[in-house]
């Protein structure tokens, strides 16, 4: 067995439904294709949520080690308020402290052939390019989507902060993974003097053995409304690049023509984090009948809840072509119709087509939005059209994507390490 040490900041307990399983999934199952993991990853105080779900999922075999870090927002600021410095690069940069020496720990008592790291949190980035440096460890860096962008972070000095850990890290990785063509293809372009071969795509996927209990679950199985149809967004609608405006004006749209009522239509938004510019959105135009806003729920019970529903909607905004959302994968998987409202020639689109869907509309289009959704409700025998093909939810399973990343930590493992820098004394984190 070849040995990896994954440093990831989202990892159970955290309180995520997809935001989690990539990690928990490769480390599922990379031991069956010659690789032991260890997995580096933060105290649960750090979390915002909890919650013991997936806690199960994690084998036996696989150590976890859980370093030192708090959230400095959280515990720093007074009354709500905290200078900015206090977030950067992100709000839980003392996990570096305890990363780190955890992580020299780790490297001293056994041998790692690879280190990956995984993005959003840029701090994951910083303890890994530490660990590389003094180890000579070879290094993947999962970037998933792209890190210092145009206009993200809003915030210049995080923008800054952003976009100096992705210079180091890209110079200093083996290999940059992202999870869509448009993301590597973005950095590519972006550093030129880097080899092309060097950024490389794996794909976010779905855990089939999670779907499989699923839907053995006792209990109903039936329409999640019984005589109305459901159209089911479960996830974070981000205000920029998930904007509902153009949606709900949508359904104000189909509302007055008779199309859709709330006795025959219902539009779910499943733990949208963004609830209060829904319910204001939908109040203005007059369709707050039409909608629900529901809480979030464990992870099975979510999936579960995507099995029943008569749509599943995916929402991805021109200003996100080169991402797809990571939900979009167990989308595919549930094989219910998907109504996608993204940019056409962005990333997700692309997805949505070869999946053979190939009806869309672009989210900032509201007359486009009510077309579509107007042809999908009149479309009651034609509504397998909308359905991902067999083909296309088998390549985007967790495991196959979990095989994808092995052959590349083969690869990585065979090229030569890099001499450490001088050791340098790690002062042990408090707490």
């Amino acid at each position: 067995m070849k040995r990896v040490l994954m440093v990831a900041f989202h990892f159970p307990p955290v309180a995520k439904s997809s935001g989690i399983q990539r990690t928990l999934r490769f480390a599922q199952f990379l031991p069956s294709l010659g690789w032991q993991p260890t997995v580096l990853s933060v105290q649960p105080r750090a979390y915002d949520r909890t919650s013991p779900e997936l806690l199960r999922d994690i084998p036996e075999s696989v150590p976890v080690v859980r370093a030192f870090g708090f959230d400095a927002v959280r515990t720093l600021s007074v009354g709500g308020r905290y200078p900015g410095f206090i977030a950067r690069p992100d709000r839980w940069w003392p996990w570096r402290l305890g990363g780190v020496w955890e992580g020299h720990k780790l490297m001293r008592e056994q041998r790692f052939d690879v280190l990956w790291s995984t993005f959003p949190i840029p701090t994951a980035h910083q303890i890994a390019a530490n660990l590389h440096r003094r180890t000579g460890t070879p290094w993947v860096a999962d970037f998933r989507d792209p890190m210092a962008q145009d206009g993200y972070p809003e915030d210049p000095a995080t923008w800054r902060a952003f976009k100096a850990i992705e210079e180091r890290t890209v110079a200093q990785a083996a290999r940059s993974v992202f999870t869509t063509p448009g993301a590597a293809a973005t950095y590519r372009d972006r550093y030129r003097e880097v080899p092309p071969e060097r950024f490389v795509i794996i794909e976010n996927g779905y855990d089939e053995p999670t779907f499989a209990a699923a839907q053995a679950q006792p209990g109903d199985s039936g329409p999640l409304l019984p005589g109305r149809l459901t159209v089911l967004h479960s996830g974070i609608v981000y205000p920029s690049e998930r904007d509902p405006t153009q949606l709900v004006q949508a359904l104000a749209l189909l509302k007055a023509e008779g199309t859709v009522s709330a006795s025959t239509f219902c539009l779910r938004f499943r733990a949208s984090e963004h609830d209060a510019l829904i319910r204001e959105l939908a109040d203005r135009a007059g369709v707050s009948d039409l909608i629900e806003l529901l809480p979030p729920v464990p992870y099975s019970q979510a999936l579960g809840e995507m099995l029943r529903a008569d749509a599943l909607l995916v929402m991805q905004a021109s200003n996100c072509n080169a991402q797809i959302p990571a939900k979009l994968y167990e989308y595919l998987r549930a094989q219910r119709p998907i109504l996608a409202l993204t940019d056409p020639v962005g990333d997700t689109a692309q997805v949505v087509r070869d999946a053979g869907i190939a009806d869309l509309a672009p989210l900032d289009s509201a007359p486009a939005i009510a077309e579509l959704l107007g042809r999908f409700v009149g479309a009651a025998q034609r509504r397998a059209a909308w359905v991902a093909s067999a083909d296309s939810v088998q390549r985007a399973s967790r495991q196959a994507r979990a095989a994808e990343l092995a052959r590349l930590l083969d690869e990585v493992a065979g090229t030569p390490r890099h001499p450490p820098e001088q050791a340098v004394p790690v002062t042990r984190p408090k707490g």
